[in-house]
């Protein structure tokens, strides 16, 4: 998610990864929701508590800290469950999810959720949340009241239940996301889908990509501009100083998550900010742009330095490099460097409205690997 241009090869030994799968925040308060409400109801919250997933799956979780109604809480008891998120680098890996479920004496059958301390507040339309409410999306939202309701029993009869999931330092964490941008406020989001958190699929963040543009459109906005990082964002910022922040979405390597999202969203401009990496991952063509996914394509590169002009030493050179960022300096230092963007960016476009057709036009806006603008590239410049 970095404008980091693409360094090791696929297939290069230095790229070992976990695969230990880990378990959503979502999950985690579920888990400790079902725990609190089983303490309230035994007056002893269990060492760990088998909680079921989104997916239907059954996961025994081990509950790190109990705490049973005392004259300071009455009608009330808590569990922390600490998130392990495998082998995902995830900015809420160790995070405490926390549950404290109250009894409401004569509220038969209710089940309240309220977000508290380090739970984001939601500030914006368009995330399919209340304005006013905790950031818990909607499935993990059912999935916690599900596994409170299915430990609950008979004391639904008569009474009901108030959950309260917190995360002590949420509020830090959320700094490392994208929330703040989404309008979420305070804290991190509560996100889920399955449960489950897959290693490097960073499932969260291709969602907040598709909420972000969301948000965009609900507002009003008929233009979005998608970068690749943080780099090239201040680059497009600065190149597109009219447009409101709402406009301006990091996809990272998300390309046909943002896109599928700006055309079903009827955007009318579609801009893209990017480095000469991201470009020629763009020009081939592919839905993810991570370096882990495909190798970058050496032949289009060598290709663009052809067309403007390189000597065919320097192209068989670029041909035969690692990175795009070979390219990109040995031109630059010919002055060749707004040309050899141009036709990187051509492509680009040519390969995204194929792959996602619509009515949008589309800008490309080149910056080089300190986030300085090289060249702008409107769609009607390849036809």
């Amino acid at each position: 998610m970095s404008d980091a241009p693409e360094k090791i090869r696929k297939g290069d030994g230095k790229r070992k990864r976990g695969h230990r799968s880990g378990f959503t925040t979502g999950a985690n308060a579920a888990a400790a929701a079902r725990a609190a409400t089983l303490g309230l109801l035994t007056g002893e919250v269990p060492a760990s508590i088998v909680s079921q997933l989104p997916n239907g799956q059954d996961v025994t979780f081990a509950v790190l800290e109990g705490h049973v109604a005392d004259a300071e809480y009455p009608n009330s008891a808590r569990a922390v469950i600490v998130k392990d998120a495998g082998d995902d680098p995830d900015a809420t890996n160790g995070a405490h999810l926390t549950a404290e479920v109250r009894r409401l004496p004569g509220a038969a059958g209710q089940i309240m959720l309220k977000g508290g301390e380090g739970v984001g507040t939601v500030t914006k339309e368009g995330l399919g949340l209340e304005v006013g409410g905790p950031a818990i999306n909607p499935v993990p939202r059912r999935n916690i009241v599900d596994n409170a309701r299915a430990v609950a029993g008979e004391l639904l009869d008569h009474d009901g239940l108030e959950i309260t999931i917190s995360v002590p330092g949420g509020a830090e964490m959320a700094k490392k996301t994208l929330n703040a941008r989404l309008g979420i406020l305070g804290g991190i989001s509560i996100l889920g889908t399955t449960g489950i958190v897959r290693p490097y699929s960073t499932a969260a963040f291709r969602a907040s990509v598709v909420q972000a543009v969301d948000v965009a459109a609900n507002q009003g906005q008929t233009s979005i501009v998608f970068t690749t990082g943080g780099r090239s964002e201040k680059f497009a910022m600065r190149q597109l100083p009219d447009l409101d922040e709402a406009c301006f979405v990091q996809m990272g390597d998300f390309v046909k998550a943002a896109f599928q999202t700006a055309v079903k969203r009827k955007m009318a401009r579609v801009y893209i900010g990017a480095m000469a990496g991201k470009l020629t991952k763009m020009g081939q063509g592919l839905a993810v742009t991570h370096a882990w996914k495909a190798a970058i394509d050496r032949d289009l590169l060598a290709g663009c330095a052809q067309e403007v002009g390189a000597a065919p030493d320097l192209v068989e050179q670029i041909r035969n490099a690692e990175t795009a960022r070979f390219a990109a300096e040995r031109l630059a230092a010919l002055g060749l460097s707004v040309d050899f963007h141009r036709a990187l960016a051509k492509k680009a476009i040519r390969s995204l409205k194929a792959c996602y057709p619509g009515a949008y036009n589309l800008t490309v806006l080149a910056c080089d690997f300190d986030g300085e603008f090289i060249v702008r590239v409107e769609e009607e410049e390849t036809c």
